[in-house]
């Protein structure tokens, strides 16, 4: 939906006119390589797409906020006086996680209309959620007229992630939408450089295909808890032999003089997060000087180590790049997100896309699920659109 189809929504469904409405977009993000590592403080791989979140917001004279969605045709609402999570509220908890922000920064809270329109796939790892949180903030941000800079902005906005949703790891999310730009990758460096970089893609040759597997997440967060608690038995071991700021600092081998202090199980957590840093490197540099092979080779083997240490893949993904790699002229594919179902992205040539997605019909078959696929481009950044 564009920003005239969602300002026309909005009006109508709240009776006002077109010019007292604040409508911010802001992408989806698609992981490229190293989400996992979040757990070690370091560097993660990532774009903003051209699946983005639209949201409308206009004053109201009372002290209701009330919330729509337009294309499910869904109501919310809550009190000025009780913006808290609930349960039941599912999306509309994270404009009001937004709206905490502000109430935090001694704004005056008052009644607001809110109108929500999204084209990212929900639960398959494009953070629609954070992106719904931070355009929900860009329209405040306007809409209160507070003097407060970007980064002091998704600092704030992470921190309640925790208050609102016992989550630590939307910072590097917010990150990426704010500075994506098109035909761009953003690198993000928690720990070295606090900053990010913004790398030239040359994607002239490839489109970008995600596949959404359509594998249900059951017992996916009690899962990726048992895998940060081995990263931090790891990384605890690790610093009584050297003492150090994150897993980037270690190296595969400083693994192997505690083979027998480590869980199998710590052990290959915390080889796929050093390996994961060396491969995030040397597909930068070979981003730098063009040399594709090594691009394609470091993206194969960051899904091969998702599945085999960190394990976080499952059949299903697992099939999905396989097929892809089976494909004259790749460039890479993986998993991206979280892991245990969700989707896959394939870096395929133009003329080789139908290939690919003409086995999702065997897909079906063997599997049980009916996939979807689209094609995604780099996008610009989070902004105000009105």
């Amino acid at each position: 939906m564009n920003t005239t189809d969602i300002a026309a929504v909005h009006s109508k469904e709240y009776d006002i006119t077109d010019e007292r409405i604040i409508i911010a977009q802001a992408p989806g993000r698609l992981n490229f390589m190293g989400e996992h590592c979040k757990y070690g403080s370091g560097q993660y791989l990532s774009m903003g797409i051209n699946r983005v979140v639209n949201v409308a917001l206009s004053a109201r004279t009372d002290n209701t906020i009330k919330f729509f969605t337009a294309e499910t045709n869904e109501h919310k609402r809550a009190a000025v006086s009780n913006i808290r999570y609930k349960r039941e509220d599912r999306w509309a908890n994270h404009i009001k996680m937004a709206i905490c922000v502000f109430a935090e920064k001694n704004c005056n809270i008052r009644g607001m209309n809110w109108t929500i329109s999204s084209s990212i796939p929900q639960n398959i790892g494009l953070a629609a959620a954070r992106a719904i949180e931070l355009a929900a903030a860009l329209a405040l941000r306007r809409f209160f007229n507070i003097s407060i800079n970007d980064n002091e902005l998704i600092e704030h906005l992470s921190a309640l992630q925790n208050e609102f949703f016992g989550k630590h790891d939307a910072l590097a999310d917010y990150l990426v939408m704010m500075n994506t730009r098109k035909d761009n990758l953003i690198l993000v460096d928690e720990a070295h450089t606090g900053g990010v970089q913004k790398l030239k893609l040359p994607l002239s040759k490839y489109k970008i295909i995600i596949v959404d597997s359509k594998v249900p997440f059951i017992g996916v967060e009690s899962e990726l808890r048992a895998r940060q608690a081995d990263l931090e038995k790891g990384f605890e071991l690790l610093c009584k032999k050297r003492p150090a700021q994150c897993f980037r600092d270690f190296i595969g081998s400083d693994l192997l003089d505690l083979m027998s202090a480590l869980t199998e199980d710590a052990r290959r957590r915390s080889m796929h997060v050093i390996k994961e840093h060396e491969r995030i490197d040397e597909f930068c540099e070979a981003l730098r000087t063009g040399d594709t092979p090594v691009m394609s080779r470091t993206i194969f083997h960051s899904h091969e180590s998702l599945r085999d240490l960190y394990e976080v893949t499952c059949p299903e993904l697992d099939w999905l790049v396989k097929r892809a790699q089976e494909i004259p002229g790749v460039l890479g594919a993986r998993m991206a997100g979280k892991g245990f179902g969700g989707c896959v992205y394939a870096l395929l040539p133009p003329d080789r896309v139908n290939e690919y997605l003409a086995k999702m019909d065997d897909y079906e078959r063997i599997f049980g699920f009916h996939p979807v696929y689209f094609e995604v481009s780099p996008a610009a950044q989070a902004r105000i659109l009105k």
